[in-house]
């Protein structure tokens, strides 16, 4: 064919064949993943995003073409199996990562590893909130030889987890699938940590405890949401499914200064009840119990309660809520009996090991957010007893 017939590639031929290629990332592990996720319950990672961001947000994705056309002998990696970027949350501007379920259940490739790593420095450097919607197998295991703890590696993520945090910059992950082995540490290194039912967080699976150790668990007995909101502690929201999940996410991140500083008279809602209702509710000398859920709602804007780790911890209520439209952390004395998973009923109005260490988390995560805290204070001490020492009530109630 001679030169003058053959066709010549145009720049906007190339573009074309970019944007092509582009809207084949963008798909992931094709149909059969997303049915996969959707056979279970779950929404994949661009719905999650597309509900997670405010209406009509622009997301500005970063990194699309990582591993491009590498790990072919494992199968196609399309854009590193995750998502990302940047978007407004609640209006504000957050960075966003999220672990692509349906390619390779999610797992992590060296090159996944350093764009997750991207993404944290772009978030520490601009000062902006880091979201991780996570759902991963962990590391892609025929490749763990390839997956370091050094600089610009995994290990790095954790490294940097941290000192994002001391910063003062929030991380947030919501746990909506996977999340285990190495893969596990991501998200308990994070300020806030939401999970949804059916999730699973370990460090080994039944399986592996099985042949391990010999012992027959299943997964919520060994790392369900359920497990992690009521005994160890580690979840700080425990969600129904992954719309109710997303949509208590923004409403955490509305809670953050740089959300209601573009709102200069916040309107709030009144109180559910009438501050009279204290009167019949409070008594001088300290005999009658009650909810502190219900002084609270004589106080607080009507509908505004987030209860904080709400399952543990039960004899103190840790919450965020808004007075007057304005968001403020609460902690306040629960003077019922509660019953909790370890130690059966707990006296109402004492402070016990689990209360004050989800007491003293909470204070710290307020304060790195600038977030004013109202305590309702209504206690008659420290649980004292042989339990109660073996516990380590001294260090938690220090």
């Amino acid at each position: 064919m001679s030169s003058r017939t053959a066709k010549t590639e145009t720049l906007r031929d190339r573009c074309d064949t970019i944007r092509a290629e582009e809207s084949q990332l963008r798909e992931g592990g094709g149909k059969a993943g997303q049915e996969r996720q959707h056979k279970l319950g779950r929404l994949v990672a661009r719905e999650r995003l597309a509900r997670l961001l405010d209406k009509n947000a622009k997301f500005f994705e970063v990194e699309l073409w990582a591993a491009y056309k590498m790990y072919e002998q494992w199968g196609r990696v399309p854009a590193a199996g995750a998502i990302a970027g940047i978007g407004n949350v609640a209006n504000v501007p957050c960075v966003i990562i999220a672990n692509d379920a349906t390619v390779k259940a999610g797992a992590f490739f060296p090159q996944t590893a350093k764009k997750l790593i991207r993404a944290q420095r772009i978030a520490f450097e601009n000062n902006l909130p880091l979201i991780y919607l996570v759902d991963s197998a962990g590391v892609f295991l025929p490749m763990q030889d390839e997956i370091f703890p050094d600089e610009d590696d995994f290990g790095r993520i954790f490294r940097n987890n941290s000192v994002i945090s001391a910063a003062g910059v929030p991380q947030f992950a919501a746990i909506m699938g996977n999340c285990v082995a190495g893969g596990a540490y991501l998200p308990v290194l994070c300020d806030k940590i939401l999970m949804t039912e059916g999730s699973g967080l370990y460090l080994a699976g039944p399986s592996l405890v099985k042949a391990a150790i010999g012992q027959i668990v299943d997964q919520e007995e060994l790392g369900g949401a359920k497990m992690h909101s009521e005994i160890s502690g580690t979840v700080d929201f425990y969600e129904k499914d992954d719309e109710e999940c997303l949509k208590k996410l923004r409403s955490l991140v509305a809670m953050l200064p740089e959300a209601n500083e573009k709102c200069e008279t916040p309107t709030g809602k009144e109180p559910a009840k009438s501050g009279e209702a204290i009167y019949d509710l409070i008594s001088l000398d300290g005999h009658k119990n009650y909810d502190a859920r219900d002084l609270l709602a004589s106080i607080i804007d009507a509908e505004s309660l987030d209860e904080y780790k709400a399952d543990y911890g039960k004899t103190l209520v840790t919450a965020y809520a808004r007075i007057s439209g304005r968001p403020v952390g609460i902690v306040a004395s629960q003077r019922l009996q509660v019953r909790t998973k370890t130690e059966g009923i707990q006296m109402g109005g004492v402070i016990y090991s689990d209360s004050a260490d989800k007491a003293a988390r909470f204070v710290m995560d307020c304060n790195q957010v600038g977030l004013p805290i109202i305590f309702f204070q209504d206690v008659t001490g420290f649980m004292v007893g042989k339990a109660a020492e073996q516990s380590g009530i001294i260090r938690s109630g220090a």
